[in-house]
């Protein structure tokens, strides 16, 4: 067998050599003395003279055992074979091909230095098989999330590393790989063409307008929804070239067309657009085609949705016209210290000097975002000390604000704030936003008619010039939006008439308007689901199908009597879910509330108001992702997406979508 050689061994290891008995080692254990002296010797019977046959050659036997893998033979000092670990160094004794393996592989189940499988390890495995369609399958996902070309399984050196991985490796051309994503494809659109006819609810739908840099136009449609079990789901269901001209019919028709071929032309309950005039007749059009069918809820009044984000963006874009002098001098600021090596390092410095973060960074501000100014003017403040020395240590720079122009950046950071943070929060895609939209637009309101008197002249002339902007899109603010906020049970329609109290006064038109089409909403609501929950017009259950106990003339004349009895008590009319949940007591503003989670416990409870919180609250409030929700310098595939055939283009932007979802790089922007 082997031996665990221990430190000082080589005398023993001589002495063995001579006497032919086993060695014995001071430094051994107990355990790896009793292995040894179990195993330490052959033994060689005599031969039975009468039976004896001819010796057999003495072949070498093949060295089978997977312990090989890990140890290697040597000879030492004496001449003796000694097993090594590759990992560790540990040696043991081998005193014949015959002996045992054990304790060797014991070593490695132990080994401190062998925590992780080789490359070469994995592929000794006899347990290991390959298989050649999961691998084609790996290929194709990792050529999808990682926007490889697919040329990707020509590479040179990548065929030799699959090659060294498998020598035998039968690897796919480019035009197989191609055919296996569009399998990929065919298969995924099956799974969620189902998925999409069997939503318990209706579907919210975005869409929006690309080019690539070769100015070919492209149109997206994304789903949005909320599955049985209320979680909110999103898919891209098309990327599909758009052909100039790009007219309201042109589009109402490529609309239709995506919605009928994924079969949910009847399944709609809102479009989510940006303000294009185009988009407004397109809407215009595909209602008509749409109402042909009745397929839509109250005649699709609450259908067309405008892009609250784009709307916000126009706002801040017009009161950014007008750049304050002091900010010109942020602008300027930050290009001086970014345009030479010299004085980026003396900045640095600078920073040292006063002790703040160097990682975080100077930002240039770019004229179609908006965001950047503010994020501009935010790290100028954070490293206005360090501008102030920079000023200091050298005599060229002569841009540095003074103290009271650092005020000014101060008061229009703080004004632009407000509105960087409802942007984001309204590009979100993984929660819900239609219930978070009316209470910020409804403060960035309040706060534009409070900076009407603001003190700070800039300050003012922003407020004036972004108010009529405001005010023209705020009757253009879906009313489905203001709806939404009744469906989140910490507000209710309380909430509603909170706010309008005092922009409005009580008892406003505004208000009642409101309160209106909450009401005619939830009547449709009954109608269309009343067979599907057998319930009555005010949506409470009814006993249908029951027959009464009482079968006699009187015994029936006095239930009539007694039914009689409602009017008399004034509880003829009784009440709606709606109101019966409105009436409930609100939870608490200040709770940390999963809205969805609610109306998961609340469905059976309310069943028809659950129903209209299923789909309204899918409703996404803006149609581009939180990295364009500044932009106004629209949106245009990258170069790698532009060089591919429009076809391909969607089946890659597609199944990315399908398969990783959020978890996948966004592929819009990376």
């Amino acid at each position: 067998m082997c031996t665990n050689i221990g430190a000082g061994s080589s005398s023993s290891l001589g002495d063995c050599g001579e006497t032919g008995e086993t060695p014995t080692l001071a430094s051994e254990t107990p355990q790896m003395l009793d292995d040894v002296g179990a195993l330490a010797m052959e033994i060689v019977e005599s031969p039975n003279l009468n039976t004896a046959k001819p010796p057999k050659p003495n072949l070498k036997r093949k060295q089978r055992s997977d312990v090989w893998n890990h140890y290697k033979v040597e000879l030492d000092a004496n001449g003796l074979k000694t097993c090594q670990c590759v990992y560790c160094g540990h040696k043991y004794l081998r005193i014949s091909s015959k002996s045992g393996t054990g304790n060797m592989l014991r070593h490695l189940d132990n080994c401190p230095r062998k925590k992780t499988k080789d490359v070469g390890e994995i592929l000794t495995e006899s347990k290991s098989k390959f298989d050649p369609e999961h691998f084609r399958e790996l290929l194709c996902s990792a050529i999808v999330v990682h926007d490889l070309p697919f040329r990707f399984v020509e590479y040179e050196r990548i065929i030799a590393c699959f090659e060294y991985l498998k020598w035998d490796i039968k690897l796919v051309t480019r035009n197989t790989m191609k055919a296996d994503i569009l399998k990929m494809y065919e298969k995924e659109k099956i799974v969620i063409k189902s998925k999409l006819g069997k939503i318990p609810g209706r579907l919210s739908l975005t869409s929006d307008c690309w080019s690539s840099i070769t100015s070919d136009g492209y149109i997206s449609l994304t789903c949005h929804f909320i599955d049985e079990d209320w979680v909110l789901q999103k898919f891209v269901l098309n990327f599909s070239l758009m052909p100039s001209p790009h007219t309201g019919a042109t589009l109402s028709n490529k609309l239709y067309s995506m919605l009928c071929d994924w079969g949910i032309e009847n399944k709609a309950f809102s479009l989510t657009l940006d303000n294009a005039a185009a988009n407004d007749s397109s809407v215009d059009l595909l209602l008509t085609q749409m109402n042909l069918n009745n397929s839509l809820l109250c005649n699709g009044e609450f259908f067309h949705i405008r892009c609250c984000a784009h709307i916000i963006n126009l706002v801040i874009q017009d009161g950014l016209k007008d750049i304050n002098q002091s900010v010109v001098k942020v602008r300027e600021s930050v290009k001086y210290v970014r345009g030479s090596q010299i004085r980026k390092q003396k900045f640095l410095e600078c920073v040292n000097k006063v002790g703040l973060d160097r990682k975080r960074g100077l930002r240039q501000d770019v004229t179609t975002r908006w965001n950047s100014t503010f994020l501009m003017l935010d790290n100028a403040l954070y490293y206005k000390k360090a501008f102030m020395n920079f000023r200091l240590s050298d005599p060229n720079y002569k841009l540095c604000p003074s103290s009271e122009e650092w005020i000014k950046i101060e008061k229009i950071r703080g004004f632009l704030s407000l509105y960087y943070d409802v942007s984001n929060l309204f590009s979100g895609s993984s929660y819900p936003t239609a219930n978070l939209y009316f209470r910020p637009v409804v403060m960035c309101y309040s706060s534009l008619r409070q900076s009407q008197n603001s003190s700070d002249e800039y300050i003012k002339k922003m407020a004036e010039l972004m108010l009529p902007k405001f005010e023209k899109y705020w009757s253009d603010f879906s009313m489905i939006l203001t709806i939404a906020v009744v469906f989140d049970p910490r507000y209710k329609l309380q909430f509603v008439d909170f706010f309008y109290k005092k922009l409005y006064g009580p008892n406003s038109r505004q208000f009642l308007l409101v309160k209106e089409k909450l009401f005619a909403l939830f009547e449709d609501y009954c109608n269309y689901y009343n067979d599907k929950f057998d319930l009555d017009k005010n949506g409470n259950s009814t006993l249908s199908g029951q027959n009464c106990d009482f079968t006699n003339a009187d015994s029936v004349a006095v239930v009539e009597e007694f039914n009689l009895l409602d009017v008399e008590f004034g509880l003829s009319q009784q009440k709606s879910q709606l109101e019966l949940y409105m009436e409930e007591k609100r939870l608490d503003v200040k709770s940390n509330l999963d809205i969805l989670n609610y109306w998961k416990g609340s469905q059976y409870k309310y069943p028809h108001v659950a129903c209209m919180a299923r789909d309204i609250l899918s409703i996404p409030i803006t149609t581009v992702a939180s990295e364009s929700v500044f932009s106004v310098g629209g949106r245009i595939l990258d170069q790698y997406r532009s060089s591919l055939k429009p076809s391909n283009a969607e089946v890659i932007i597609c199944t990315r979508d399908w398969l990783f979802g959020e978890k996948g790089i966004d592929f819009l922007f990376s």
